[in-house]
């Protein structure tokens, strides 16, 4: 019986043992990416100059992408597309000319899966899948990436840090892929916005493309100035806060 129960305990020590060595792990992973803190993206950033981003997750239809890019044109606006892979390799003249007009090309996944239901490695080619689509495209490298749906996990957020993304959310959802929704009701939306507030918008949407113009007017009467997100955000000694709020370090 004493054998026996030495040998349960050398068991379950082990089990300890294991389940600590994971614990710690997660945990060192964790606080290199966030300085100890739970990992979260980026959703705003402080900023004293009135700066405000523009982002389009594309992952359906690409008929609206010349408009909305002629509205961006006309109005002096540079914005940021985070680009599903699949939707990429459907759409390669419309990735082009968001390339060439200078906006940011970001990464959105590349099968825009949710991404808190995959495993490490999933989670891992899912991102590097989709910056390979951008890059035999483009020419460009992404290292802004957006989770669809928004949906993310300490996981997923780790993992892209690591490979050298900036994971943006966002502050101001446009809602402008609710069905129903009218137009008054986006732009209503619009009108809450301040500094380093980032905004959702989508394309193939039956709004998204006719009322840009009056989003961007919105913002400028208010004084702010729409901005890709690459230069919205920082990219050095930061931190970021527990309500999403990246801050230059303290």
């Amino acid at each position: 019986m004493l054998k026996l129960n030495r040998k349960l305990i050398g068991i379950a020590l082990c089990v300890i043992a294991v389940v600590m060595l994971g614990y710690f792990f997660i945990s060192d992973e964790i606080k290199a990416v966030n300085g100890g803190a739970k990992v979260i993206p980026i959703y705003c950033v402080e900023n004293k100059e009135n700066k405000v981003a523009i982002t389009f997750d594309c992952a359906w239809g690409a008929d609206d992408i010349p408009v909305i890019l002629n509205i961006l044109k006309e109005n002096d606006v540079k914005a940021t597309f985070f680009l599903v892979g699949e939707w990429v390799k459907r759409n390669p003249e419309e990735t082009k000319m968001i390339a060439e007009q200078g906006h940011d090309v970001a990464n959105h996944s590349e099968n825009h899966f949710k991404m808190s239901a995959l495993n490490r490695e999933k989670i891992k080619t899912e991102i590097t899948s989709c910056t390979k689509t951008i890059e035999e495209i483009t020419g460009q490298t992404p290292n802004l990436f957006r989770a669809p749906y928004g949906d993310y996990n300490d996981s997923v957020i780790s993992i892209a840090r690591q490979a050298g993304y900036y994971t943006i959310q966002w502050s101001i959802d446009s809602l402008d892929w609710k069905p129903g929704i009218s137009r008054e009701a986006i732009l209503q939306r619009i009108s809450n916005a301040k500094s380093g507030d980032i905004i959702l918008f989508h394309n193939d949407t039956p709004h998204t493309e006719k009322i840009l113009g009056d989003v961007i007017h919105i913002l400028r009467q208010k004084d702010l100035t729409p901005v890709p997100v690459s230069e919205l955000i920082l990219k050095e000694n930061y931190e970021i806060q527990h309500d999403g709020r990246q801050v230059p370090e303290k």
